[in-house]
């Protein structure tokens, strides 16, 4: 079954969904998925999804969609500081993270993604 966009929930930044609760598989589920984890690999019907060539994967970026854990935080810095962050517009608290990051990655102290 294929959903075309008009059929898929609109996006709002006023209201959140919340996660159903999952249920617990049957029995019945939990032996399907034992016998098709211990077939072998080469047994396994992959018709309906053929491998994509070579080069499909020429433009591929890795962690294009990974976006860091953030932590809110309380900071005091000088007013003139935090004037010189938001003169170029919008964005002064992402600009911060951006010029610390780039700050501890100079020193090593640990790689990003």
């Amino acid at each position: 079954m294929q959903l075309s966009e008009a059929s898929m929930p609109k996006a709002s930044k006023t209201t959140r969904t919340k996660p159903t609760p999952s249920r617990s598989l049957t029995a019945r589920q939990k032996r399907k998925l034992a016998a098709i984890a211990a077939l072998p690999d080469d047994q396994i019907d992959t018709s309906d999804i053929p491998e994509l060539p070579p080069n499909a994967w020429k433009d591929a970026v890795r962690g294009r969609f990974y976006r860091p854990v953030k932590q809110a935080v309380s900071l005091r810095l000088d007013a003139d500081v935090v004037a010189w962050l938001k003169k170029p517009g919008k964005g002064y608290q992402t600009r911060a993270n951006y010029i610390l990051g780039e700050r501890m990655l100079a020193q090593g102290k640990k790689v990003r993604a």
